[in-house]
């Protein structure tokens, strides 16, 4: 049985996809390189908050909160690592890159599936 914070997780990062694909279709009428620039930013939050997710809920021990505490710190600091290499990456190789657009979609992925998702929560508690 999966614990009820797993379950959240994997919708929150299922929305955070979903939401970034929308954001680049919705960038293509402003060209390739604001669309390639918002799914980079927006499938960078993705990939770090599932690489989060698979870090800190592997073999999830309730029983032993202090492991789960040091894998959580421990895979901040993995997801802050992949972060700045994407970006690192990103602005070292692409001319054209919308650094506005990427940032921009990063946020708003991190932050709207999360209201999202609270949102539809809320919905099925009541």
């Amino acid at each position: 049985m999966q614990q009820p914070d797993v379950r959240q997780v994997k919708k929150i990062v299922t929305i955070q996809f979903i939401l970034g694909l929308v954001l680049a279709i919705a960038a293509l009428p402003f060209g390739a390189p604001v669309a390639i620039s918002v799914l980079i930013g927006a499938g960078t939050c993705v990939l770090a908050n599932a690489m989060l997710a698979g870090w800190v809920f592997r073999e999830y021990r309730a029983q032993k909160p202090e492991r789960l505490v040091a894998r959580f710190y421990g895979g901040e600091v993995a997801k802050i690592v992949l972060i700045v290499g994407v970006f690192a990456v990103a602005f070292a190789t692409l001319d054209d890159l919308n650094i506005a657009a990427l940032l921009a979609a990063y946020f708003v992925v991190q932050v709207v599936a999360t209201i999202i998702a609270a949102q539809l929560d809320s919905r099925t508690t009541k």
